[in-house]
């Protein structure tokens, strides 16, 4: 089954199509990790995206349900260079090209991966389609550049009814902005109590379970197109502690008076170098988000940058001068890895254990 990626800005690639016969179009962008396109494939975070893989063999260990970071895909397609259509792993239910027909999903496999990043880092993310060989190419180039993709990405991916994942610790509301599960492995791994709740849930609804804590997941898109969710934090703050990740720092931000911008092509892998600022260490990281904060916006906030991407110098973490919140742009909760920042789960827990105890003594 032959078929053709197409960029918007002219450049086709010619490979071998699997998964769905059916043609997909999104945002083209790069993943550089080596392993984890279960998560990636599983991420809300990728909402409308194909994602080509850097690395070349994509496949080589299958597909685990039990790796999945949400319940149904998200992506729109990926691109490889070579698939792996005979898994070597015991846990192995399924193979990729398995997976990607049975969700109705389309791939293309045996172009020049190389070459295509090269473009995206040189143009930066650009539209495209998975097409049938047969495809006029003009015609979808002139279709890619009129098109404008959805902004409403986050309702389409957060939960519609509130749920529980209960423990025996400290409560916390999960604000599921595209929420991967690796944050509730997370927290549960800390004994907590969580309630999962949509995005449109109001600072007064959440206030009203009584929570210790308040966490604010990673998303899909733009945070500008988050509507309400500014108005939520600021109900929020300073009255239960907040950690937000990629998305929901990115939020914090904006309800505290910086700005975000789009990247030229993200961040997005598993090799991500970050400086802490205020221990004076470095972590690798693993990314993925096309929107960073604006870091001159922060001269007239209460945030004080406290991570920096050692890349390109963007900002990657935050924390708020008055109240108990606190952010990263990358993903602690990673799985498979790096977890050389899932410390920072620990820091929540010692937030909302020295919030509470001053709630005591007051």
């Amino acid at each position: 089954m032959k078929k053709k990626l197409i960029l918007e800005s002219g450049e086709v690639f010619n490979g071998v199509g699997f998964g769905a016969e059916q043609e997909t179009a999104g945002e083209v962008v790069f993943n550089t990790g080596m392993t984890g396109y279960q998560e990636l494939i599983s991420d809300p975070s990728y909402c409308g995206q194909i994602v080509c893989m850097t690395y070349p063999l994509i496949g080589n260990y299958g597909i685990n349900r039990d790796d999945y970071e949400s319940i149904e895909p998200a992506i729109k397609g990926l691109i490889v260079k070579e698939l792996c259509d005979l898994p070597s792993n015991f846990r192995t239910q399924m193979t990729l090209d398995e997976l990607f027909q049975k969700k109705n999903l389309s791939g293309i496999s045996g172009i020049d991966t190389r070459r295509l990043t090269r473009i995206l880092r040189n143009k930066g993310v650009v539209k495209g389609k998975i097409v049938n060989a047969e495809t006029d190419e003009n015609s979808v180039v002139e279709e890619l550049k009129v098109t404008n993709f959805p902004t409403t990405q986050v309702e389409s991916v957060s939960t519609k009814t509130a749920y529980a994942s209960p423990g025996r610790g400290f409560k916390v509301v999960l604000v599921d902005f595209g929420s991967k599960l690796g944050i509730i492995r997370e927290l549960s791994q800390r004994n907590c109590d969580i309630i999962v709740v949509s995005q449109d849930t109001t600072a007064e609804e959440i206030l009203l379970m009584d929570p210790d804590g308040i966490m604010l997941s990673n998303g899909p898109g733009d945070p500008e197109d988050v509507k309400g969710a500014s108005e939520l934090i600021n109900g929020l703050l300073g009255k239960v502690p907040i950690f937000g990740i990629c998305l929901g720092h990115q939020l914090i931000g904006l309800a505290c008076g910086a700005k975000t911008y789009k990247l030229k092509f993200g961040h997005r892998g598993g090799n991500h170098p970050v400086l802490d600022l205020e221990k004076n260490k470095v972590a690798i990281t693993s990314q993925n988000h096309g929107y960073a904060i604006d870091q001159e916006s922060l001269k007239n906030t209460d945030l004080i940058e406290t991570h920096i991407a050692l890349n390109d110098r963007t900002n990657e973490g935050l924390k708020h001068k008055i109240h108990p919140c606190f952010s990263v742009q990358y993903h602690p909760e990673a799985s498979p890895g790096p977890e050389d920042a899932n410390y920072l789960f620990d820091d929540f827990i010692e937030l909302m254990e020295a919030f509470k105890s001053n709630q005591v003594k007051k």
